[in-house]
């Protein structure tokens, strides 16, 4: 085989052929390259009847195990994940696979008579996850049906509709008349009118993710230990959520804590149900957001509702969280955190862990509970 043969079989054996391979054969003289009793041991040439050795960055060593997350020394080595091939490729970029076993979530009556929060995690499609939270008010028809037929409505949806924010904005709209028919023909309490915030978060193929959310429930990216808020709360301190409400005939009041309602009823200016307060301005359509995931500065994503909100700004649940060892634990800590710190409301949070599980653990926490009544919450 002549020098030239073996640069040509170099640059165009790609992955088939290990490096190792290739340095022998060029170590070893031309002359006994050619010789019929010279053989590879540690490597072989892909042919029909062989084992493939892959030698890809995916499968490093050849042993036919996947890659994992840290096998490319930017991730955390606490989670041992395997890569997904298929979407790696599609996005040029190494995806690890998030698991829904990994997946922490918590929900706690708090001080309340009944647990009105709902939750729900759950692999939706091959290749979309689905994550949602609840806070439902005036009793928890609202919540309940939103628990049991949100995905639904999102999975009918996604099989005609590419477009995850488009999906997600027509499933609020079409589950909220829905809930009114439910509501009509099967009333369950005369004279009730129940409603309920919704943050339903979908991850495609590891990488894509989109958010929409009616009410005050929150979802939040920790990038680089810091928190990358995904929703705005609707409430009728934001100037434009106050004057759409008045646009439609609805007024705005202040209770005896100085927090401001829709027609001296509602705290929000979105929700899911709350029919009564359909005509003056109180809407079921969501805002969305799309965000690309960089597995190698996304520690997680965390949703929550208004009764962890309320006590604790996006920040200081980031901190809290980069502290524990593994999301499970994380989301029992910010639950029972948020009840020590006083929050009478229930308290659910969902914790879905990223590439960068772990990098930020050493982050400082500070708690100021009067900062915190300020500038989290409602009055976020």
């Amino acid at each position: 085989m002549s020098a030239a043969c073996l640069w040509r079989l170099a640059r165009c054996s790609g992955p088939l052929v290990g490096r190792s391979v290739l340095l022998k054969m060029a170590l070893v003289p031309l002359q006994q390259v050619s010789h019929p009793q010279f053989t590879i041991s540690q490597r072989q040439l892909y042919s029909p009847s062989g084992k493939l050795h892959s030698n890809t960055r995916f499968d490093a060593d050849s042993s036919g195990r996947p890659t994992t997350w840290d096998s490319f020394g930017i991730w955390d080595d606490r989670i041992d994940e395997p890569i997904q091939l298929p979407s790696s490729i599609r996005y040029g970029k190494p995806i690890p696979k998030v698991s829904l076993s990994r997946v922490g979530c918590s929900s706690l009556i708090g001080q309340r008579k009944d647990n009105e929060d709902r939750f729900q995690v759950s692999q939706m499609t091959d290749s979309i996850l689905y994550f949602a939270v609840f806070d439902g008010h005036g009793g928890p028809e609202a919540a309940d049906f939103c628990e049991k037929y949100m995905e639904k409505f999102i999975k009918d949806l996604v099989a005609k509709e590419s477009n995850l924010e488009v999906v997600l904005t027509k499933a609020f709209l079409e589950i909220d008349k829905a809930l009114a028919r439910d509501l009509h023909f099967f009333p369950k309490v005369p004279g009730m009118n129940p409603g309920t915030t919704s943050t339903v978060a979908l991850l495609r193929d590891g990488i894509e993710l989109v958010v929409a959310s009616v009410g005050d429930s929150r979802a939040m990216l920790c990038r680089k230990g810091k928190a990358l808020k995904l929703t705005d709360d609707h409430t009728p301190e934001r100037k434009d959520e106050k004057e759409r409400v008045k646009r439609s005939g609805g007024f705005i009041t202040w209770n005896s804590l100085g927090q401001p309602n829709v027609n001296g009823r509602l705290a929000m200016t979105r929700s899911i149900g709350d029919f009564d307060l359909k005509s003056t301005g109180v809407i079921a359509e969501p805002e969305t957001k799309r965000v690309s995931l960089h597995h190698a500065h996304d520690s997680f994503l965390a949703l929550t509702t208004d009764g962890i909100n309320f006590i604790m700004n996006s920040q200081e649940i980031c901190n809290v969280i980069n502290q524990c060892h593994d999301p499970k634990e994380a989301a029992q800590r910010i639950s029972d955190q948020s009840l020590q710190y006083g929050a009478e409301d229930n308290s659910t949070i969902i914790v879905v862990p990223f590439g960068a599980w772990g990098k930020h653990k050493n982050s400082e926490t500070s708690f100021s509970f009067s900062r915190s009544v300020v500038s989290s919450g409602r009055w976020a």
